[in-house]
């Protein structure tokens, strides 16, 4: 419940800049302020997790393979297949379509994965590696599998050399110069984690501020109802993600640390990373705000069946231990 309440400042804060953005809309030099302004803060912020992120971190548990097989797995084949049959042949506006595509191949969230993962008891440094290499590697992964879902859905006019140049220089190429001053700049990172998430939430703010500011009909085209139909779509591909990779874990016979760690590594997708690779992948079109929806509603979806789902692990793992004690004890005796 504790993390819930303090979840609850950002999530008010992202439906602000909802609200504000479609009834004050930034425009002429304010609007064009606004994008130089999301661009250099987006840049800033990968740098920031650049110098944050130890490489020993990011690879310890790579003996793991079968987990991290698994994860990769879940996050960039398991939620594409669910996902873009039904957004092909739905009747929903391209823009949203577009945008479930988008989510599909979205890599996962690190700090939301981690921090479940250790409220669940699972195996923590697996899930370091395993966030962390996913949201390396989607940050090229997430372009060519958009282009190739988008090639065979009626959505057209994404070109893949423009958002491999955006995503190298707007996002690998600042993380890569924060990797590059960890001498300078990592201790002090490291030491401010509380400044680097509120700067993290602050971006994000701004990024839907500014994407909902831009799609100019938004509000026009999404009805109640298709906001409605995209808050059960999400709920159901949650549902459906976390059933097969509790289903696939046991499967593969995984340690119920590692069942965990793919649960919530596998299920996760990041916003943090996802509106950064939107504003760079679809920057001035007018359907961003329809395109990001689908990512904003999870995001909040997942945030709170997190919370419940890892209090369930974490209290299966208090009861064996409970069920333990009297067997030490007598064999103590």
């Amino acid at each position: 419940m504790h993390m819930a309440r303090r979840l609850d400042p950002f999530m008010a804060g992202m439906f602000a800049a909802i609200a504000a953005g479609a009834v004050w809309p930034a425009a002429g030099g304010l609007e064009q302020a606004l994008d130089l302004t999301c661009t250099l803060a987006v840049g800033l912020l990968f740098f920031l997790h650049g110098a944050a992120i130890a490489p020993r971190h990011a690879f310890q548990g790579l003996r793991a393979w079968r987990l991290h097989a698994l994860i990769f797995s879940l996050t960039f084949v398991v939620f594409p297949l669910l996902v873009a049959p039904a957004a092909w042949i739905s009747n929903l506006p391209h823009g949203l379509s577009t945008g479930f595509l988008f989510l599909a191949v979205l890599p996962s969230a690190v700090s939301s994965s981690i921090a479940y993962t250790a409220l669940a008891r699972g195996n923590v440094p697996a899930a370091v590696c395993a966030a962390a290499a996913s949201n390396i590697l989607g940050l090229l992964m997430t372009p060519i599998l958009l282009s190739l879902l988008l090639r065979v859905s009626p959505a057209a006019g994404f070109d893949l050399l423009a958002a491999f140049k955006g995503v190298v220089f707007q996002l690998l190429a600042p993380f890569a110069l924060g990797q590059g001053s960890r001498l300078l700049a990592g201790s002090w990172v490291e030491r401010r984690p509380r400044a680097l998430a509120s700067y993290d939430q602050a971006v994000i703010v701004l990024v839907i501020y500014v994407a909902f500011s831009q799609s100019a009909g938004l509000w026009t085209t999404l009805s109640w109802r298709l906001a409605i139909l995209a808050l059960v779509a999400c709920l159901a591909l949650l549902c459906a993600v976390f059933l097969v990779a509790v289903v696939a874990a046991r499967s593969l016979r995984l340690s119920r640390d590692d069942e965990i760690a793919a649960v919530f590594c596998g299920s996760k997708k990041s916003l943090a990373s996802g509106l950064p690779l939107a504003q760079v992948l679809f920057a001035g079109s007018p359907e961003f705000g329809l395109i990001i929806l689908p990512i904003i509603i999870y995001n909040q979806v997942q945030i709170i069946a997190g919370v419940f789902l890892a209090r369930r692990y974490a209290q299966g793992a208090l009861d064996k231990e409970d069920a333990s004690q009297p067997q030490i004890r007598t064999a103590l005796e």
